[in-house]
């Protein structure tokens, strides 16, 4: 899988991207991330990658022009991959599990981070290929969303989780509770214990409680 990633802002990722499961993915060959600095593909000697908008307003817009042509250029260089342009919007549909799922199957997703106060509407309507939220609040750019989905995605692809990882999220869904030694906390004056049923040592028991207590992926 190939993540191809277009900000102004590419220092952003650098420790993200280059810890855990993440970086174990990228060093195995199972993912491959590229950040793209939109400044790159402007015509202009001052690098400009956004305009105030029309009808006037507060704020600068980026543009779409300099978008198409950051993405025309990245699909030029892997024209062979099934691919999909992701945009992320506040007011747009909210991002799941299911999409996550979904979009593991592609074969490169490229992602573009907004900022100011947002992209071109052109963009958004005649560029991607879907536009996400990730949830009812409003963050001052598209980065946060980017590794967002992208974690989320890499995950479902073979062999980035180790095998004990795998199996819980594939076993029982998403939210498992787990609990570890101490056998009793206290916990603002109150003893919190492990649900008596894990120390059971009836292990169908424990399976049969661990799927009640997930949640099916939306």
């Amino acid at each position: 899988m190939k993540f191809d990633i277009i900000t102004i802002f590419p220092k952003i990722f650098d420790s993200y991207f280059n810890e855990s499961i993440l970086a174990r993915a990228r060093k195995n060959g199972l993912i491959q991330i590229k950040i793209h600095n939109l400044r790159d593909y402007t015509a202009d000697k001052h690098k400009s990658v956004d305009d105030s908008p029309y009808g006037g307003g507060p704020g600068m817009v980026m543009r779409a022009d300099v978008i198409a042509k950051a993405i025309t250029k990245i699909k030029s260089q892997k024209s062979n991959l099934k691919s999909k342009v992701i945009l992320f919007s506040p007011a747009s549909k909210k991002f799941t599990q299911k999409d996550a799922q979904r979009l593991s199957k592609y074969g490169q997703l490229i992602f573009v981070c907004g900022r100011y106060e947002g992209v071109d509407c052109r963009a958004e309507k005649y560029i991607a290929d879907e536009v996400f939220s990730i949830g009812d609040f409003v963050l001052s750019g598209g980065e946060i969303p980017a590794m967002t989905v992208i974690e989320s995605v890499s995950r479902l692809i073979k062999g980035v989780l180790g095998k004990s990882e795998s199996i819980e999220e594939k076993r029982y869904g998403i939210g498992v509770p787990v609990f570890t030694r101490p056998e009793e906390v206290v916990i603002k004056g109150k003893k919190r214990a492990v649900p008596k049923i894990l120390m059971s040592g009836d292990h169908k028991k424990i399976e049969e409680w661990r799927k009640s207590q997930t949640k099916t992926p939306a």
